[in-house]
């Protein structure tokens, strides 16, 4: 019996994404997964209640090994902040990593796209020469058709 479903890891297209997503390092998807977990309404919950079993159990002796003023209790959280602290911060330097690498690759695109405008201008600007070009040979070839059919009348 499976408690936790898991969903097929999505593929990504971008290539940013597909660098630091679709097959990242064991330690970077274990840092992914664990502040995924403790940033979630869902681990709050769960240390919630874990939390509340702790001290009620210790209170009310159900069991007594961590008597008031509960010094293991803090010594788990003391652990768990100095375990957090570092996964928390690997885990923000890929996503810093990965905002670095998309800004370069929306740069690189506009680049590509403002080469490709400025090529399409130079493009226009040529046709534009080409027209101004035809227009005075027509104009000219008018004035000579004009000329001789007044002159030869």
């Amino acid at each position: 019996m499976r408690f936790i479903r898991r969903r097929p890891p999505p593929v990504y297209r971008h290539p940013v994404n597909a660098e630091l997503f679709n097959e990242p390092p064991q330690s970077a998807r274990i840092a992914d997964a664990v502040t995924g977990f403790m940033g979630s309404w869902k681990f709050i919950a769960i240390q919630s209640v874990i939390v509340l079993i702790w001290i009620a159990g210790n209170v009310y002796l159900l069991f007594n090994f961590d008597p008031y003023p509960f010094i293991l209790l803090n010594l788990a959280f003391s652990t768990q902040a100095a375990y957090a602290a570092p996964l928390i911060l690997l885990a923000g330097n890929r996503a810093a990593h990965r905002d670095r690498r998309t800004l370069e690759h929306a740069a690189e695109t506009t680049d590509l796209e403002e080469q490709q405008n400025q090529e399409l201008l130079q493009g226009n600007k040529e046709i534009l020469q080409r027209v101004e070009a035809l227009e005075k040979t027509i104009l000219r070839l008018e004035k000579r058709i004009i000329d001789r059919v007044d002159g030869g009348q």
